[in-house]
């Protein structure tokens, strides 16, 4: 039996520095390691830079998954009284021209009363604070208030 053998020189050097760019630049796949050896005056192809980047099992390292939340959350206890905790909630549509619109909703959670519902083309935080502050003035000020799933406590200590 008569097997071909390659003439091709082995590419020792290239591959070597293949591998080193490869762990100099973990992010970078085969085709940004061959145009930094372009840059450096390696005559090869792409093809060939693909094949030797295969053959040394040279991957592109994936990122590592964000932490997830450990343990059980605990449920907030609220007292079951008016002012102990208000929700507060945007919404938004837009009417049939296309226009977008924006509510805010204000909610004791015990009552289940909407406290407030204010809409507008754009709410800033400022026209957020006005709002409460005159709402506290008027119903008194709440145990907290929550915000998507965000407890507000240090401004309402006082």
């Amino acid at each position: 039996m008569i097997r071909y053998r390659s003439r091709r020189v082995p590419d020792t050097v290239l591959r070597g520095r293949l591998r080193s760019l490869a762990n100099e630049r973990r992010r970078f796949g085969y085709r940004r390691l061959f145009v930094l050896l372009r840059r450096e005056g390696e005559p090869s192809g792409i093809n060939r830079i693909y094949r030797l980047y295969r053959e040394e099992g040279l991957t592109v390292r994936k990122r590592k998954a964000r932490r997830k939340a450990v343990g059980t959350r605990a449920p907030i206890l609220v007292e079951a009284r008016p002012n102990a905790r208000w929700s507060l909630e945007f919404v938004h549509d837009q009417f049939a021209n296309g226009q977008r619109f924006r509510v805010l909703n204000v909610v004791d959670d015990v009552t289940r009363e909407c406290l407030a519902a204010i809409p507008d083309t754009s709410i800033s935080g400022c026209r957020v604070a006005r709002e409460l502050t005159a709402l506290i003035e008027r119903r008194g000020k709440p145990g907290m208030i929550v915000s998507d799933n965000v407890l507000c406590r240090e401004n309402l200590a006082a």
